[in-house]
């Protein structure tokens, strides 16, 4: 009797004792984050951010299918399309959610922030003039990123090495882009310093950028784009109306040169993407983002296109560490 007993006592306390582990392994599971990243417009440079940010959130131990779910949404250049995205992402209750471009990153911190959703930024021009940042130094609640401030003064130095008689720069630009507007204002303050003139033709949509895109080139030598994601989404309209009027684009970065662009001296936006990445994982582990103020990446590199410069006949042999795509 004693040994059924006893055999019972322990029967009892090995399923006790199972029972216990399997809620220490269910209270110890890792937590799955829901993160929410939009782009403003499908182009090159912003599809290199998407993919950076989710490589530099990798190389901090948060990859998709294991402890992350990415809904990543596209606004398509589309000002209405993007506030329902941001209003989505706030509605289902985002562990956080990335911006790229500053029209996505405005739209999701005004809808997120009463939720308590943090928001990074990536593909941000101006932070400060944008009101997602109070200065270089200080954040906004809620909010932090990464700034691709163009490099505008080696982009207008790069135009005169290879276009020496040029007297004129044209620029495209979308109005409801405050990027756009406040790298314009560097433009127009730098070029005196490099015998420029710059002629910018501001637009609304990119219905209008083909006319636009005649009107302009009938008064320059060339065209520099910024980093405006509507004029950069039609970057093949402006390429074939700058190729019959037989005058170069210049590009913002390295995968419009790859495009048709002659030249840029432009960022490198996987990296940038990166690095927004890391500071999402920096967020998730806990870290208060009032306490991560932004970056602006500030290294930049120049490429040429070899078939294009050739097409000019622009000698680009003096340019020494360019990186040359054809």
């Amino acid at each position: 009797m004693k040994k059924r007993l006893a055999l019972v006592l322990s029967l009892v306390l090995a399923v006790t004792s199972l029972a216990g582990c399997g809620k220490k392994a269910e209270n110890t599971e890792e937590k799955v984050y829901k993160i929410g990243i939009t782009q403003f417009a499908d182009h090159p440079s912003l599809d290199n951010c998407r993919e950076g940010f989710i490589e530099g959130l990798k190389s901090e131990g948060f990859e998709e299918g294991k402890n992350i779910e990415i809904d990543y949404k596209s606004a398509m250049a589309d000002m209405s399309i993007n506030t329902q995205i941001a209003g989505t992402f706030a509605a289902n209750g985002m562990d956080l959610v990335c911006g790229i471009a500053t029209p996505s990153a405005q739209a999701l911190y005004a809808s997120c922030f009463e939720q308590n959703i943090p928001v990074i930024f990536n593909a941000v021009s101006d932070p400060i003039g944008a009101e997602l940042a109070k200065s270089e130094t200080e954040t906004l609640p809620g909010i932090t990123g990464v700034s691709d401030q163009l490099p505008v003064k080696q982009q207008l130095e790069l135009i005169r090495n290879l276009l020496p008689d040029a007297k004129t720069i044209g620029i495209l630009y979308t109005t409801s882009e405050a990027n756009s507007i406040s790298t314009l204002e560097i433009y127009k303050k730098e070029a005196p310093n490099y015998g420029f003139t710059i002629e910018a033709l501001g637009i609304g949509s990119e219905a209008e950028v083909a006319q636009a895109a005649d009107v302009l080139l009938s008064k320059v030598d060339c065209i520099s784009n910024m980093t405006d994601n509507t004029v950069v989404s039609a970057l093949a309209v402006v390429l074939d109306k700058a190729n019959a009027a037989n005058k170069p684009v210049f590009g913002s970065e390295e995968e419009q040169v790859k495009n048709g662009c002659l030249a840029c001296s432009g960022l490198d936006y996987v990296t940038l993407g990166k690095m927004a990445g890391v500071m999402a994982a920096r967020v998730l582990k806990g870290e208060a983002i009032e306490n991560i103020p932004f970056e602006t990446m500030k290294e930049s590199f120049v490429t040429i296109n070899k078939t294009v410069a050739e097409q000019f006949g622009i000698d680009t042999s003096k340019l020494e560490n360019a990186t040359i795509v054809e």
